[in-house]
Parts: C-alpha cells; structure tokens; sequence
C-alpha cells in the first residue's frame, strides 16, 4: 500500500521544552550509528563527531520518514536508513551463546510490555486517566490555576503534544511515585517550580528539586479495575440493590414480576444495561420522565420476564466470600446509585443496614477510613461519609471506575498538601531517551498525581517535524540495505563464516516485516555462503520463508526457535497485545516441525505473579510439547534500565498488589535472584519431563544451539 506520507527527516531543530514519560532507543547522529539499550553497539562503524544532544530524536541524514495507512500501522513512523554494517559483535562480557547478530530493524511495533515504557498517566476531564502518548490535540483534562489566594484544578485542553530526545532523570517520591523526566522539566513543590536539575550559580543556575522539598498534587493515580465477571455482578448489586426496583408481586388475575431502573445519567443506565445483556439478561430502554424547568429528563430500562427477574435476583445475591474485583465493582455500582460527591464531601447514603455494611466493609478492605452519619433522614437513611481529602476520593474513583462522569468532577477544587510527595531521590538514568510532553490551556497538567509545567512548549507539530508517537513501539528505523550489506561482509576475506543470530534485540518478524521484506534476501545470502544461523522470533510471518529456511538448511546449520512465555490469552492482549496470539505461535512451531526442523521454545518471560504458578507452567509446557517443539527453555522476565520503569508503571496500573513482591524479587539489579531462576527452571525441566520433551543435542544441522539456561544476559534475546 503506498505511504500517506514520504518526507525527508528535516535536520536542525532544536526544542528547549522539557519533557515527560520515555522509550528505550536512542539514536546518534553523525557516524549513523544506532543503539538500544538491550543489544551492542554495531561493529565495523567508524566513530565520528556526533552532537551533544540530537535535535530531533531521528533527525537521521538522508532517512525518509515514512507513514502508511494500513489499520496496523496507525500512528507509527518508519525511518528508512542505508545503514553501514549490519553484522555486529557482541560484547564477549555479555556471556550468550552466540558472538555475532543481525537486527534489520531498530523498534519494535509488537508493544510488549515488559520491554516498552508504561505510558505516565495523565488527569482527564471526565475524571479517569489516559497515557500521555495517548493524548491528542483538542483533548479535555484537569490543570489549574490560580483563583484568589488558591491554585486550584480547573479543566483546560491539549493544544499539541511532541517529543524530543534528552538525558532522562528518575524522580522518586515517599509515596513511591517515579516520574522520569529531563532535567528541564518542573514540578511544582511546596517551594514554588522546580527543575528536576539544575545548580546554585553559574549559567546553569536555577530553582531544582532536593530532598528537602515536596511535590503538590494527590499523589500518584490508582490503578483501575479489570473488567471481570465479578466486577459486572459486583456493580449490579450496588446499582440495583441501591436504586432499582426488583420483584414479584401477586394478584387475583396472576403473578407479576418487575425490574426497574429509572436514571438521570445515562452513563449509569447504559452500563446497567450492557452488564445485564452480559448475563442474558435483555431490558427494553423507554422514557421515564421528560426534562423540565426544575428536573433532568429520566430514563428508565425494565423487564417483566419471570427468568429475567430470577436472574437478576441471582447476579445480586451477597457473595459469600466476595472477591477484590467483586468488591470494585460493587463501589462502583453503590456510588453511581447512591453516592454524591458535592463541595469536596463524599457521601454514600442508603437505609439498608446490609448494604452500609457491605459498603463499609469494602472501603475499610482496600485501605479507605470512612465515618458512618445518621442525620436523622426519613426512612433511618444513614450516609458514609469518606475521609482524606481529594487524594483519598480520586483514589476511590480511579479504583473503582464509577460510570458517572459528573459526580468524579474536580473542578475548582483547591490543590492541597496531604499526599506524601517529599522527594525521595533524583538520579540520573545515564541514558539520552525520547520524552513527552503537552501544550495545555494553562500551561500545566496533572501527571500521575503531579502538577507538571509545560511553560516551554512548541505550538505546532510541524515545527517540530514529528509525526504522532516517538515510542520504540512507534517509530521505527528500517536498514533497507540489510540484504545487499549482509551479502556484501559475509564476502569479505575477514569474515569466518561464524553462527549468526537474528531477533536478538528486536524481533526480525515483526509486522513491518510484512511490509519491508528484508528477511528473504538475508537468508538468501546465508544460504547462497552456507552461513550457519538462527532465528528466535514470536512472528508467525516467519511461515512465509518457510522455503528459503529449507533450502538452506540442505547446505547449513540452521535454527528456529519461538517465544511463548505463556498461554493465557487474558494475560497476552495485557502484555503482548501487538504479537500473534500463543496459540498462532504455537500452530507456526507445529507447521516448522511437520516441514522437518526441530524447533525450541524459549519460555520467556515468565512473569513473576502472572505466569509463574503451577497451573500456568504446566498448561503452557502441555501446549508446546502438544505443538510439537524439541525443547523448552525458561526464562525469568528482566528488567533492564529503562524497560524497568515502564513495567513498574504498567504493573502499578494493572496488578498492584504485585508491586511490593517485584521490588523485592529485582531489588539487587535487573535479574531475579538466582534461588528464584534456580526454582522456576525446575519446575519447568520437571513438567517438560512430564510431557516428553527432551534438550536437541547439538550437531544437528537444523537445531538450534543449545542456550545456556542459567546465564542471566541471555534476556537480551528478548528485548
């Protein structure tokens, strides 16, 4: 399909903003060298004077910068380069069981995210969050302003939104907020706006963060509820047992039976209805009452079918044992039907001891303090009024996700000091990485729970010359003179026909292979020197070379391997949602293995929390022997700098619970510690015992070299 847009990268820019939230590629210009953060520096390139800084994060000499409109690249730049050298060592201290590599690619659009960053989550209008590369032009969100003697929140939009390529610095907070960010970025503290750096006199003087200062805003943002079957039952009970009517009643002429719900916010009303039709349950939408001079117009769902009645009764039922997700949603259902949040105060009022309780209870278990209010309404209705502040209720609406929108407002709320954000740390990342950052209304926003200042700020993306994204996920540099380079070093007389590996630093088989074509003439060239090599990749596209793969196994040793870390598909749309499915990856081994190659299958990463259990070891040891591989390797995730903040960004929002176990498991550095990887590898050796799978000896011209299981930098093959 031919590009919507093909321009040369524009040169000279210079952008003194400061910037928020980060990737992991970094791009010198000058002797066009390429480096990322989980593969060395390419061989066989002379050094030459690079800038200090780069102006743009791939202002590239002679690139072409392309953007296509297949629903798959949306929003991803491709930079099209005619690298130097394509075969590149790797450093003898890196301990893998290979010395040379080929990355035809730099990026990665399979967005995992155990090796992409955790995007920073910004304050929306409607009271939710949204990742700051998320954000375009024209959205509304929280910033503030200063009204009489308090700044307070106050909703502005986003003008425009860009990045740049600065030295990134990691901020820590005593509540355990990070926020990483360049040197020019400011916060405000309870000292006025700070730079993250910056000196005491010299041209580098200015305002900067210490130890002794404190950050304003409500702390860092909860992470929201999964949408689970528990949650929809959990928020119908709240929402019905608040305010529906639901029953059967008896006549002379027979048995009636009803369910009700009459709403003002169709936000509520629509959720209701959508979490019913989940179950079965289908309700018919009418009109309850029209608007008027003093009252909102009122909508209203109702069934009157004996099954509907005596399903609903059925989702509603108290749990015995409620779990977290049923407890999130039952907040949320009880607050959409009960609650207020009016002047700062947040209520949930009712009459039904049953329901307080369960209400009490489910705050007092996710760590709320409420107090309990009888004003002496009709009816013995009683409210729960929460405490804490505004930290305290943005927290209740982030983890629970009410449906209205209008009771989470903010609005003119006065910024307050309650939140423990003394900083903690500043530290340099010694990394140049590519950072966020926003034009807002006010001129700052909130960043997970911070006042951030974006003072500096460029108007237009057109200046810049940057396309939508700058993630490693988003842009991508292509070298599409891969193959005539590859044929070109493994000509010259200093090459020794060494074993090459290919998807060690980004897979090779990634989507934009579909659209570059650049494994076909590398293999040709491979094959054509009888060059051993291998390939480890969780693109299935590997399917479309499948002949070229054969042809040169006839005259080398060739080795296939796949990444399957699991086979939870729950668990891969939240990790890997832009790699084949598990079981796509595993149909592909089974096709690899019926054409007559031995495949291995790296097990990696197993996440500790998600993917390390009993159950999930042996489902997914069960489906690779089933789909027909040689050999299974696990891998322990690791955490390198970089791809370690953005994973703990990620696991903060998604699995909370887990953070504490994670700081504890890669306190030490980027490894787990060696018990753990000793424990999971013989959990896994004993289940793959189990099925029949056995370790490919080496010498066979179709197997891949054996990795050594227990070397620690072998993850590089993954990230």
């Amino acid at each position: 399909m031919p590009p919507s847009s093909t321009r040369p990268a524009r040169v000279g820019h210079r952008c003194p903003a400061s910037h928020l939230h980060i990737v992991r590629t970094r791009v010198r210009i000058g002797s066009m060298r390429w480096e990322n953060l989980s593969a060395p520096p390419d061989e066989g390139i002379p050094d030459g004077a690079a800038p200090a800084a780069p102006p743009l994060p791939l202002a590239l000499p002679g690139a072409i910068a392309r953007t296509f409109d297949t629903p798959g690249f949306a929003g991803m730049t491709f930079y099209e380069v005619r690298a130097k050298s394509i075969i590149n060592r790797v450093p003898g201290e890196s301990r893998v069981p290979f010395e040379w590599t080929i990355n035809p690619y730099r990026g990665c659009s399979h967005a995992c995210v155990y090796c992409l960053a955790g995007d920073t989550p910004v304050l929306m209008a409607d009271g939710r969050t949204k990742p700051i590369s998320e954000l375009e032009p024209g959205d509304r969100i929280y910033g503030t302003e200063r009204r009489g003697a308090y700044r307070r929140y106050v909703v502005t939009a986003v003008l425009d939104k860009w990045s740049t390529v600065k030295p990134a610095y990691r901020v820590t907070l005593e509540d355990g907020t990070t926020l990483v960010a360049s040197g020019d970025h400011r916060f405000l503290s309870d000292r006025g706006w700070k730079y993250v750096t910056g000196t005491m006199a010299g041209a580098g003087q200015r305002p900067y963060l210490t130890t002794s200062n404190r950050l304003i805003g409500t702390g860092r943002f909860a992470a929201g509820p999964k949408d689970s079957t528990d949650y929809r039952r959990g928020y119908l009970c709240g929402m019905v047992r608040g305010d529906a009517h639901l029953g059967s009643c008896s006549y002379p002429s027979g048995k009636v039976h009803r369910f009700r719900l009459a709403l003002a916010d169709d936000e509520a009303l629509s959720r209701t209805r959508r979490f019913l039709s989940e179950a079965g349950v289908e309700t018919h939408r009418f009109s309850f009452m029209p608007v008027s001079a003093t009252r909102l117009a009122i909508t209203a769902i109702r069934t009157s079918k004996q099954r509907d009645i005596e399903a609903i009764t059925e989702l509603i039922r108290w749990p015995e044992e409620p779990t977290d997700d049923w407890r999130l949603g039952f907040l949320a259902g009880i607050f959409d039907a009960e609650g207020s949040c009016s002047r700062g105060i947040f209520r949930i009022s009712n009459g039904a001891d049953d329901i307080l309780g369960h209400t009490a209870d489910a705050l007092r278990h996710f760590g709320f303090t409420s107090v309990l209010e009888d004003p002496g309404l009709p009816n013995r209705v009683r409210r729960i009024r929460l405490t804490g502040g505004l930290p305290e209720r943005l927290r209740f609406f982030h983890l629970t996700d009410p449906a209205i929108t209008r009771k989470r407002s903010i609005e003119g709320a006065a910024l307050e000091g309650q939140a423990a954000l003394r900083v903690v740390s500043i530290e340099s990342l010694g990394l140049e990485l590519p950072l966020w950052d926003i034009t807002t209304g006010t001129g700052d926003f909130i960043a997970n729970g911070v006042v951030s200042h974006n003072c500096f700020a460029r108007n237009t993306h057109t200046y810049l010359d940057l396309d939508a994204g700058a993630d490693f996920d988003r842009k991508v540099i292509v070298k599409v003179n891969a193959g005539e380079l590859v044929r070109r070093e493994l000509a010259a007389p200093r090459w020794r026909g060494a074993h090459v590996a290919m998807g060690t630093n980004v897979d090779c088989y990634q989507r934009a292979e579909g659209r570059y074509r650049l494994m076909p003439p590398i293999i040709e060239a491979l094959r054509d020197f009888a060059n051993p090599f291998s390939i480890l990749t969780k693109g299935t596209l590997i399917l479309r070379d499948l002949p070229l793969l054969r042809q040169a196994a006839e005259v080398t040793r060739v080795g296939l391997s796949f990444s399957v870390g699991f086979v939870d598909e729950e668990l891969w749309r939240a990790v890997e949602p832009g790699t084949p499915s598990p079981r796509r990856r595993l149909d592909a081994v089974r096709q690899l293995t019926d054409a007559g190659f031995e495949v291995g299958v790296l097990m990696a990463p197993i996440l500790p929390g998600l993917s390390d259990d009993d159950e999930s070891i042996e489902a997914t040891v069960s489906a690779v022997a089933t789909a027909g591989a040689t050999s299974v390797t696990p891998l322990a995730l690791h955490l390198r700098p970089g791809a370690r903040e953005w994973y703990a960004h990620w696991l903060a929002r998604q699995f909370p619970h887990l953070v504490p176990r994670y700081r504890q498991l890669y306190r030490a550095g980027a490894y787990a510690p060696q018990a753990y990887q000793r424990e999971l590898t013989a959990r896994v050796r004993i289940a793959a015992r189990r099925h029949g799978l056995h370790r490919a000896e080496v010498g066979d011209n179709r197997r891949l070299p054996e990795p050594a299981p227990q070397t620690p930098s072998e993850q590089l093959t993954l990230l």
